[in-house]
């Protein structure tokens, strides 16, 4: 499926904001079944400094300054995407999980800085416990992580208003209710506790209205969810908000520890007094490719 992105963050101030510096992940990665054909970043009003970069683990980065006063910020990104339907190998046919540990041989360099605690992802032995449940000896390494991907779906209630970025996984183990991030961050500490490499995957969902209903515009938003690294297939992501393995509607931005190594939008601001945040997000299924441009482009305007 092609599908058009539109991520449109917008900030207002009650004052001048004198000088401000922020990064940004907006770009999606290109992956074995996904591929970015275009992409490009406005920002209003104008940086004195733009540069894009990669950053430690690959994801595309745009690093911006602005220098002039100014009290409000847009930043809209816009992408094409192209993604596949992913090739799982049936769950029953993966590995024992004690080989994905970090004490089994052959664990790839790259999958050991995923199992050691982060900033969102501490290492608690309540979470451990409540993983082992899943985790029976020699268990298939892939079905024990569906299993305890369904028992977060069914034991944790979906509900924005019960936490913010700064409520600790703790808390959300405890309350049994969260956002993505929420769910995300808690099923990586669940297998990390375990010895197993898990990373954190910032992206899109394309969402469906209910039945009858008209999609509204700027009604999507970001996404959350794991990949776990299993031994002889790779990087598999799963979405324990929505129990189930990535599909074709999973469009991947960017990966990292959790989410502070990949929040679409983040920096440092002097003056502004208060401020609102507004976002808006559309995921659009398209039927033509679109036509031939640059891959990557930063922009601004003033």
């Amino acid at each position: 499926m092609l599908y058009e992105i539109i991520h449109r963050t917008a900030y207002t101030y009650t004052s001048d904001v004198t000088i401000s510096q922020h990064i940004a992940h907006l770009h999606p990665r290109d992956t074995a079944n996904q591929h970015c054909l275009r992409h490009e970043t406005t920002i209003t009003p104008s940086p004195a400094l733009s540069r894009d970069r990669t950053d430690y683990f690959g994801n595309a980065t745009l690093f911006f300054t602005l220098e002039s006063a100014h009290r409000e910020l847009i930043i809209t990104a816009r992408s094409d995407v192209l993604v596949t339907e992913p090739n799982f190998s049936p769950p029953v046919h993966t590995p024992p999980w004690e080989t994905g540990t970090l004490t089994a041989a052959g664990l790839p360099l790259e999958a050991h800085e995923f199992v050691f605690p982060s900033a969102y992802v501490p290492l608690l032995p309540a979470l451990t416990d409540y993983a082992r449940v899943s985790f029976t000896p020699a268990r298939p390494l892939l079905e024990a992580v569906l299993d305890l991907t369904q028992r977060i779906f069914t034991d944790f209630t979906f509900d924005p208003t019960a936490t913010t970025l700064a409520t600790p996984v703790e808390r959300v183990f405890k309350s049994r209710r969260g956002v993505c991030q929420d769910f995300a961050h808690l099923q990586i500490a669940c297998l990390r506790g375990l010895g197993l490499p898990a990373r954190y995957v910032s992206g899109y969902l394309e969402t469906q209205p209910p039945p009858g209903q008209i999609k509204l515009t700027g009604a999507d938003a970001s996404h959350a969810w794991v990949q776990i690294h299993v031994p002889g297939s790779g990087w598999i992501d799963l979405d324990p908000t929505n129990n189930t393995l990535a599909t074709g509607r999973h469009i991947t931005v960017a990966w990292g520890r959790d989410y502070e190594d990949v929040s679409p939008l983040r920096g440092v601001i002097g003056g502004g007094g208060k401020h609102q945040l507004a976002v808006a997000v559309d995921v659009i299924p398209k039927l033509a490719a679109p036509e031939p441009m640059a891959q990557t482009q930063s922009q601004s305007q003033g």
